[in-house]
């Protein structure tokens, strides 16, 4: 298996070894790190690899042993499905791993690498992980290409149903697409060295030659000198994180917003923010939905959260709002508001209205709140506003009244003084200002309320 050595004997631990079927599992090593490896690598094509009954039992005692040891998971996934010659004894196999790796959730990180077909139910597995790497010949789909057609008329293949590329860019379950199963051993081994093994550590300091210090001139650059111009906000992140590396899950689904890993001082952490490259930044269900999970992963595994902000507010359309943009847009806000780790709110350039408050903002309990001088915190534009207090003036009177409202609300010195800013920075500073941040958050502990569990505005 390329990329993944066995571990030393002392560590090494073979489960079901002599169980029928083909799943396998073992301690392995990914890189530095021990992980779970459970193969579950059964299909060529659409007419082996499926799951047995024994399958499903040896991935359900792979992830419990993941679970209780504190250990993270590594699945390699290929199936065409349950075993049809087993009957209802098949999905129950399937019931029992789902049930495992479900409990995994939160406990420890669940990566999947899919390098084949995953039909039907384990499909679904793919849905359970934390994040999915696939490679670029893989496919994935709970209902396939012949019933599609048969149920709605329509033909659809293999690749355009459920390939890589359309879980990359439209549904996304693919975290990351990369060639060959090799591309994939090192994504999940570059994604592990940002992880803690489990929830009950934290994530793995570096050693960081790249100065705290350092001014960052290059960030302020990166923006266009008109308000409403555009930009690429990964220039903006790659002047500030630790020599300039990031590592960004689902960089073409819900690219208004771009989720990331990076380290500041040698500290791994979360990084969300909006992408005016894509809608202008605004914050729209898919956006929402991706925001939300990832916040909720580096809250789970003891990542601190930093959050870039420029969004003029959320994408409007009748469509967005018939398909549920309050309760997506409320999971961005209730991602945030139940974080208990270290947060740091950075704003750019604009932050309004709602987009404004779900986007890390004081209210939601960020720790630190920094802004640059170039910084718009308000209800709206001043463009919008004008329009809103003063239709009925001329329109040689509204430049005027824009002007007026910039200068007495469209600033961060205003919000600061309300205590919605802690301090604005100069730009070239801000890799600085986090990193002091970062430092006195360090021992930062917070525990929610006891609960049975909340409810998600899924």
């Amino acid at each position: 298996m390329s990329g993944v050595s066995v571990a030393s004997p002392a560590t090494q631990v073979s489960l079901r070894a002599g169980s029928s079927g083909f799943v396998r599992s073992r301690v392995a090593s990914l890189g530095s790190r021990r992980v779970v490896e459970i193969d579950a690598r059964g299909a060529t094509d659409d007419r082996s690899g499926a799951l047995a009954p024994a399958d499903g039992q040896s991935m359900a005692a792979a992830a419990r042993l993941a679970r209780t040891q504190r250990l993270p998971v590594l699945l390699r996934l290929a199936s065409s499905g349950a075993d049809l010659n087993e009957g209802v004894d098949a999905l129950h196999g399937w019931a029992t791993a789902a049930t495992e790796l479900a409990r995994c959730s939160g406990v420890v990180p669940v990566i999947v690498i899919a390098a084949g077909p995953n039909v039907s139910g384990p499909a679904l597995l793919l849905g359970l992980a934390d994040f999915v790497v696939m490679t670029a010949d893989a496919y994935a789909f709970v209902v396939g290409p012949r019933m599609v057609e048969h149920f709605t008329g329509l033909p659809v293949d293999r690749a355009d149903l459920g390939g890589a590329e359309t879980h990359a860019v439209r549904s996304g379950v693919a975290s990351f697409v990369v060639a060959t199963e090799s591309e994939a051993d090192d994504t999940a081994a570059e994604l592990l060295g940002y992880l803690p093994d489990s929830n009950d550590s934290d994530p793995p300091g570096r050693a960081c030659g790249d100065p705290a210090h350092r001014a960052v001139p290059e960030a302020f650059d990166a923006l266009p000198a008109e308000s409403g111009g555009s930009y690429d906000v990964r220039d903006v992140l790659t002047a500030v994180a630790d020599h300039g590396d990031l590592l960004e899950p689902h960089p073409f689904w819900g690219a208004n917003l771009v989720t990331a890993f990076a380290c500041f001082g040698g500290r791994p952490v979360g990084i969300v923010a909006n992408q005016p490259q894509s809608l202008a930044g605004t914050l729209d269900i898919t956006a929402s939905r991706k925001g939300a999970r990832f916040v909720a992963f580096c809250d789970a595994f003891n990542l601190p959260l930093v959050t870039f902000v420029d969004t003029s507010g959320f994408y409007p359309g009748k469509d967005l709002e018939w398909r549920g943009m309050i309760r997506y847009g409320a999971q961005m806000a209730f991602a945030y508001a139940r974080a208990t780790v270290p947060r740091v709110n950075v704003t750019l350039r604009k932050s309004y209205g709602g987009a404004y408050i779900v986007m890390d903002s004081k209210t939601m309990g960020n720790d630190i709140a920094l802004a640059w001088p170039t910084a718009e915190i308000a209800v709206m534009g001043a463009k919008g506003a004008v329009e809103i207090l003063h239709r009925s003036a001329a329109d040689d009177e509204r430049a005027e009244l824009e002007t007026a409202y910039e200068q007495r609300l469209l600033n961060p010195y205003i919000a600061a003084e309300r205590g919605a800013i802690d301090a604005v920075v100069e730009p070239a500073d801000t890799r600085q200002e986090i990193c002091a941040a970062l430092e006195m958050l360090a021992a930062k502990r917070e525990r929610l309320p006891e609960r049975r569990h909340d409810n998600a505005p899924l």
